[in-house]
C-alpha cells in the first residue's frame, strides 16, 4: 500500500500527515517548529519524514513522496526557500539540508509556498474540489494567493507569483505601502488592528478597547470583529473599510484571472460571518461583469489543514498516481 507524506511548515509548528490516494488522512501529526529556525528547523523537517514512512511501514506501506510547503517563497529550481518567520530561511537550501540529513537517501520531496499548497488542497478535497481554474485567497496577518489555471499551478518568473498584497489599490500612497504593498496595508487582520489601536489611541470611544482588557497592544483582528458583532460603530468602519479594499482585490483577481472559483482563507475569515457576504455583494461592483458572473466566491472548506491537503494532492501527482 502507497502513501504520500505530506509537511506544511508554519511559522510556529510543523503539521505533518499521510494521505491515501484518494485523499484520506491516514496519519496526522504537529509538533511547534524550532525557534532557532535555520538546521535546526530543517533536521525537524527531515525528522517529519522518517515519522511518516514509519508511520506508512507500520500500516504496511511506505511513502511514494512527500510534499513540503513553507510560509514564504519556494523556488522550485534551486529547492531553496524563502520564509521571513523562520530565522535563516533567506535563500536557504532546505531540499539539500534535508537530503543531506538522509545519506542513504530519502523519498522523492516537492517544494512549494503555502499559498499555492492551499489551493491544491482546496481544489482535490476542498470548496474548489475539481476547479482546473481556482485561487486562494489568504487572508491573515498579511495576504497572498495560490493560483491554478487550467490545472496547472502558476509560479511565474522567480515564483513569486500570486503576491497580490502588494495590488497597488489606493492611489494616496501611504509609508506603510513601501513595506507591505497598498492591499495588504488597508485590508489584512494585522492592518486591522493597527487601523483599530490608531483609533484609539486618539481617543474614540469604542467597545474595543474593553474587550482587549483595557491594553492597546492587545487590541487583534479578532478584538474588531467582536465589536463589529456588537454594533460598536468605530468597529464597524473599520470592517466596512476592509470589506471595500477586500472586494476590489477579489475583483481585480476575478478580472486578471477569470477562475471558476475564488476561494477565502486564512485568519481573517475565521471572522466569516463579518466578512464574507460583503465582500461577495461588494466585489461585483468593481470586477469584469462576465468573469463575475461565473465565478464562485467561497469559503475554505479546509481551513487550516488546507496546505496538508495540498502537500499530499501535489506529491501524489509527482508520482503521477492521483485521482481527480
Amino acid at each position: 500500500m502507497e502513501f504520500c507524506g505530506a509537511i506544511d511548515v508554519g511559522g510556529t509548528k510543523i503539521a505533518s500527515a499521510l494521505f491515501t490516494r484518494e485523499g484520506d488522512i491516514s496519519a496526522e501529526r504537529r509538533t511547534p517548529i524550532d525557534k532557532t529556525g535555520g538546521d535546526a528547523a530543517a533536521a525537524q523537517v527531515g525528522r517529519e519524514i522518517s515519522a511518516l514512512s514509519e508511520a506508512a511501514s507500520a500500516a504496511g506501506g511506505l511513502v511514494a513522496a512527500a510534499g513540503i510547503c513553507v510560509p514564504g517563497i519556494a523556488y522550485s529550481s534551486s529547492g531553496k526557500v524563502w520564509a521571513p518567520n523562520i530565522p535563516g530561511w533567506d535563500q536557504y537550501p532546505l531540499l539539500k539540508k534535508i537530503m543531506g540529513l538522509s545519506p542513504r537517501g530519502t523519498v522523492p520531496l516537492v517544494l512549494e509556498s503555502d499559498r499555492s499548497a492551499y489551493v491544491a488542497g482546496e481544489s482535490w478535497r476542498g470548496a474548489a474540489a475539481g476547479a482546473r481554474d481556482a485561487v486562494f485567497l489568504a487572508v491573515g496577518t498579511g495576504i497572498g494567493a495560490g493560483i491554478i489555471s487550467d490545472g496547472r499551478i502558476i509560479h511565474g518568473h522567480e515564483d513569486i507569483a500570486g503576491a497580490v498584497g502588494w495590488f497597488g489599490l489606493d492611489p494616496a500612497f501611504k509609508p506603510e505601502y513601501a513595506s507591505m504593498g497598498s492591499f495588504e496595508a488597508e485590508a489584512s487582520g494585522n492592518s486591522l488592528a493597527r487601523k483599530a489601536r490608531e483609533l484609539l489611541a486618539r481617543g474614540r470611544p469604542s467597545l474595543m478597547l474593553g474587550l482587549a482588557g483595557g491594553v492597546l497592544e492587545a487590541v487583534t483582528a479578532e478584538v474588531v470583529a467582536e465589536a463589529a458583532r456588537r454594533d460598536d460603530t468605530p468597529a464597524k468602519e473599520i470592517v466596512a473599510e476592509a470589506v471595500t479594499y477586500l472586494a476590489m482585490g477579489v475583483a481585480n483577481i476575478v478580472s486578471i484571472l477569470n477562475p471558476e472559483v475564488v476561494v477565502l482563507g486564512g485568519g481573517l475569515f475565521q471572522a466569516a460571518d463579518i466578512f464574507l457576504e460583503p465582500v461577495r455583494a461588494e466585489f461585483r461592483r468593481w470586477a469584469q461583469p462576465l468573469a463575475a458572473r461565473s465565478v464562485r466566491i467561497e469559503l475554505t472548506a479546509l481551513g487550516a489543514a488546507a496546505g496538508l491537503y495540498g502537500c499530499g494532492r501535489l506529491a501524489w501527482q509527482a508520482v503521477g498516481r492521483t485521482t481527480e
